[in-house]
């Protein structure tokens, strides 16, 4: 073993140590982190975020400008002689500025597919538009497209003309009629039909001159100079409607939201849409809300009313128009249950509320939404309407070159609709009515006509959607607007979705339900950033009320056992499969022969996993897929669902085996919507609840809203409340819109955006 050397012999060597004082690197050196006790209170403080910084310093500010304003009169009044009196404790602090909280300067904004409602937060009630525009185009939409209700006009009998299938469950819907008719005492004539066929086939039109009409149209002139225009390219709303169809130069409507989005099918390329929306509005607040000048619109606000179950790309459209082609002062968004809520003084509730194309239900708590509890459903009162006027047609109606597509022949449809459709068996009998038809450079022509049973069987078709016409709803579906996907992982998209709504999915097809890969949760419908771990949304309860609120071990049901040769029902029926198979609301058809409970072909089905925990043990592998492609599918599923069966699974998603939670949703269901005003409409909702579930038919209440205010503006005014809260933190400003975008949403909206 080799000694230690010393310095003199490495000097001898050539081997001596030299140091210059250099460092070997010219990085700084860090000391490395204590890894047992370290701490960040990055992004953990409200002062690290722009929007709460800015709040806080916009209140401050106010507080300044109070305090000096308070130091300014009490000079004034010294000056004067006078002495000031005592403040009370209860008024020492600064009161709120009132500027900025003016009701005549915030602008309330409800979109929906066939009517726009728009005014002040201090108004008593919306002005109401439709949400359509006409311009200029080579053909018209009754041109261009087939005629509605759809059907064969080569068709020699109504069945050829209208379809075989439909007018056996038409024929079905009769039947049942009668049945629950007689069961009821009602007195039903068994000749009905004949009588109303034959007089309506023996009808002739009356012509009515122009002089001896008191109720003329009076229609658009396309010519006529508006507003230092020569000549108006563009109209909105009754004006849109009233353009002739043969007008020179012709005109085409567009439709910019359809069946609650925006409409993707109808327009050619996305900058078209997005031009339409933002001149439909516009218009809008040049000609309805009298705001001429766009130099004034900066000291206006504006409140947004969205669908709970929205897209994002729709939201932050909205928030672009509003913020740099608007330039509001401030805009705040609030949900559609959330201001149902508002409008009616309700604290708890489940909101249902039937539109003209869609119907969304949502139960509400404590004035926001629970987010599994959202359903939207693809039907509405316009699916009423064409309904009507098919089974009408069916029956010999007398005005058979009647097309939903035209002007005049819609609205005279939406007025017959208005006229006679209800729910009550008590009016149901042979009657004998007439109408005008009011054509453009026509001579009105007066009809007479009866109906029986047309005027119950459409609306009900809210329980039996398979009666609409369902085949064109999902056209153009991503055709222009693709989804929006997470931030942090582009992947993963990140639209809102709820158990409810998958549920519903699942029982058209079952295959939505399948586990991903990348989601962040594990959970199908859960595609977002996770925020809480969220219960079963499938464990309902039964009709006995047999479940109770402690959680299990595992938070995902056991399979059927193997070779079990009754299938596992589809959990948010509620009720036996008698209800499903025909004598009840049937459900929507499913992919595997139109049986009214989904279930693969070995016999057994299986319910997703929708907690955090991975498949377990007890749980069948399945084939995993991306968010991508479930996503994908959802999309090109239709969500149609009877509407009684949709309330009961919303509630149940809502209570999460809560079974007092679910008695009082139960006891607090309040129907809103321009769709929800055919007479009779809530009570007959109530029996078709008590029927699902007989074991809490004295806890069911429906109700409309409150004080008796109309269904169609519940919803706007309940936004007009929430417009004028003195202490109101979702307000976005366009500073905070140009620092971050449409980031900005996630930290101003009330909800987890």
């Amino acid at each position: 073993m080799v000694g230690k050397v010393s310095d003199r012999v490495l000097l001898r060597e050539g081997l001596e140590r030299t140091d210059n004082g250099m460092r070997q690197t010219s990085w700084p050196e860090v000391a490395p982190i204590n890894q047992k006790n370290y701490y960040t209170d990055y992004m953990k403080r409200d002062d690290q975020i722009l929007s709460y910084r800015l709040q806080s310093e916009a209140n401050r500010d106010r507080l300044v400008q109070n305090s000096k304003d308070r130091d300014r009169a009490m000079n004034a009044a010294n000056a004067n002689g006078e002495v000031p009196l005592p403040l009370d404790e209860a008024e020492e602090g600064p009161a709120p500025s009132t500027g900025t909280l003016d009701p005549s300067k915030i602008i309330v904004i409800h979109p929906g597919s066939q009517n726009l409602r728009i005014g002040f937060a201090s108004d008593a009630l919306p002005k109401t538009i439709p949400m359509t525009l006409a311009t200029k185009y080579p053909q018209t939409e009754s041109e261009m497209y087939e005629a509605l209700p759809r059907r064969h006009f080569e068709g020699r009998t109504m069945e050829q003309q209208h379809g075989e299938e439909w007018a056996k469950k038409y024929q079905k819907m009769c039947n049942d009629l009668k049945v629950d008719m007689r069961a009821n005492k009602r007195k039903v004539l068994p000749n009905s039909k004949d009588l109303v066929i034959n007089f309506n086939r023996r009808t002739e039109p009356e012509v009515i001159s122009q002089h001896n009409d008191p109720l003329q149209i009076e229609w658009t002139d396309v010519n006529a100079p508006r507003e230092n225009e020569p000549t108006s390219a563009v109209f909105i709303g009754q004006q849109a409607l009233r353009v002739p169809d043969d007008s020179n130069p012709k005109y085409k409507l567009w439709w910019p939201i359809q069946h609650g989005r925006l409409n993707e099918d109808d327009y050619p390329t996305r900058a078209h849409l997005f031009n339409d929306l933002e001149t439909l509005l516009d218009r809008a607040f040049r000609w309805e809300l009298g705001l001429k000048k766009k130099a004034d619109w900066k000291q206006y606000s504006c409140v947004i009313i969205i669908p709970d179950l929205y897209d994002k790309r729709y939201v932050e459209l909205l928030l672009h128009l509003c913020i740099e082609l608007f330039e509001f002062n401030r805009v705040s968004f609030i949900q559609e249950s959330m201001a149902a809520t508002f409008g009616a003084g309700y604290t708890q509730a489940c909101v249902v509320d039937v539109g003209a194309q869609k119907t969304s239900i949502s139960c509400v708590e404590d004035g926001l939404c629970i987010e599994d509890s959202r359903i939207n459903l693809k039907y509405g009162g316009y699916d009423v309407t064409e309904t009507f006027i098919k089974m009408m047609l069916y029956d010999n109606f007398p005005y058979q070159e009647i097309n939903l597509r035209r002007r005049y022949d819609f609205l005279l449809a939406e007025e017959l609709k208005i006229k006679y459709c209800t729910l009550s068996q008590a009016n149901i009998s042979v009657q004998n009515f007439d109408f005008h038809l009011r054509a453009p450079n026509q001579p009105t022509r007066k009809y007479q006509f009866k109906f029986y049973d047309e005027v119950i069987l459409s609306p009900m078709g809210f329980y039996d959607p398979s009666i609409f016409d369902n085949s064109a709803k999902l056209n153009g579906r991503r055709k222009l607007i693709d989804r929006s996907y997470n931030a942090y992982d582009v992947d993963i998209p990140d639209d809102p979705a709820s158990a409810a709504q998958l549920a519903i999915l699942a029982l058209i097809r079952p295959s939505v339900t399948e586990t991903t890969t990348t989601s962040f949760s594990g959970a199908p419908g859960d595609v977002a950033t996770p925020s809480k771990e969220r219960s079963q949304p499938f464990s309902f309860l039964s009709r006995n009320g047999d479940v109770t609120g402690t959680p299990g071990t595992s938070k995902a049901p056991s399979p059927a056992p193997d070779g079990a040769s009754t299938p596992v029902p589809a959990p948010y029926i509620f009720g036996s499969s008698r209800d499903l198979n025909g004598s009840g609301s049937p459900a929507p058809s499913a992919r595997n022969g139109g049986g009214a409970t989904p279930a693969p072909a070995n016999g057994t089905s299986q319910l997703p996993s929708t907690s955090f925990d991975g498949p377990t043990s007890q749980q069948p592998q399945v084939q995993e897929r991306s968010a991508i492609s479930l996503a994908i599918e959802r999309d090109s599923v239709l969500p149609i669902a009877p509407l009684d069966i949709a309330i009961m699974t919303s509630i149940q998603n809502a209570a999460k085996g809560d079974d007092k939670k679910v008695k009082e949703l139960l006891g607090s269901i309040m129907v809103v919507g321009g769709g929800a005003k055919i007479p009779h409409f809530a009570p007959f909702l109530e029996e078709k609840l008590k029927l699902r579930r007989p074991d809490l038919a004295d806890r069911i209440l429906v109700s409309r809203s409150a004080r008796e205010m109309d269904e169609q503006v519940v919803v706007w005014k309940g936004a007009s409340v929430f417009a004028k809260l003195p202490t109101n933190d979702s307000w976005i400003t366009g500073f905070e819109y140009k620092m971050l975008g449409s980031r900005v949403l996630y930290h101003r909206v009330l909800w987890q955006y």
